[in-house]
């Protein structure tokens, strides 16, 4: 049966049983939990200062009850890393790259920042459909525009975020292909080819961290715009 490259974003399964739930829990399992070494663990040690570095980076240029929701975006932040990391190892899946999951974050998230910006000022919430000094002519065409790219925003946290990782991996999976075919024919330009490879590989890695972040960061900003 041949292949195809996009084979490797399909949901796995076993025995008719998608896996994408278990894809999804396991990577809880990798971090330690707290115990009676908490001063002396510097794995421990190094997690809650990795994270409070973020939180406070994250949350500095925020009102104080924007301040709540530091736990749902460092977990966030813990959860979207960890999964994007491991869908770079082999033989792996990477549930962010499927775009159902990915609006099953941004669409809620989203949509929470937009009602609390309802409820808490809605008349500075709904000032952001029209800019001040407006000319009177441009006015419905602006507010058309501002309400657009208002609900157009969860569409593009999710679609970010799949595109960023399908078109890594992908281009990953064409080098690899490419390397192990050029092997027995040319195998300087196999060797060259595997060093693109890797530097690709490092470049992944990077990638993979920046587009947890930039997630978390967008949803910090749209909060900020509400509270």
């Amino acid at each position: 049966m041949t292949l195809s490259f996009f084979d490797q974003f399909a949901s796995p399964t076993y025995l008719g049983v998608p896996l994408i739930a278990l894809a999804i829990a396991l990577p809880w399992l990798l971090y330690p939990a707290p115990t009676g070494r908490w001063v002396t663990n510097r794995l421990l040690g190094l997690q809650t200062w990795s994270l409070n570095r973020f939180t406070n980076q994250l949350l500095l240029p925020m009102n104080t009850p924007g301040h709540k929701w530091a736990a749902l975006f460092a977990s966030l932040m813990v959860f979207l890393l960890t999964i994007n990391m491991l869908g770079l190892l082999p033989y792996t899946f990477t549930p962010t790259t499927q775009l159902s999951l990915n609006m099953g974050f941004a669409l809620p998230l989203w949509l929470a920042t937009v009602i609390i910006g309802m409820q808490n000022q809605p008349t500075h919430a709904l000032g952001h459909l029209l800019p001040e000094g407006t000319p009177t002519p441009l006015i419905p065409v602006l507010i058309i525009i501002e309400t657009i790219s208002l609900f157009i925003r969860p569409l593009a946290l999710g679609v970010r975020l799949t595109a960023n990782l399908t078109a890594g991996h992908l281009l990953m999976q064409l080098i690899a292909t490419a390397a192990y075919v050029l092997l027995p024919l040319m195998p300087t330009v196999a060797l060259l080819t595997t060093v693109l490879l890797f530097l690709l590989t490092l470049l992944e890695v990077a990638v993979a961290m920046i587009q947890a972040y930039v997630f978390v960061l967008l949803l910090s900003l749209y909060l900020q715009e509400n509270v």
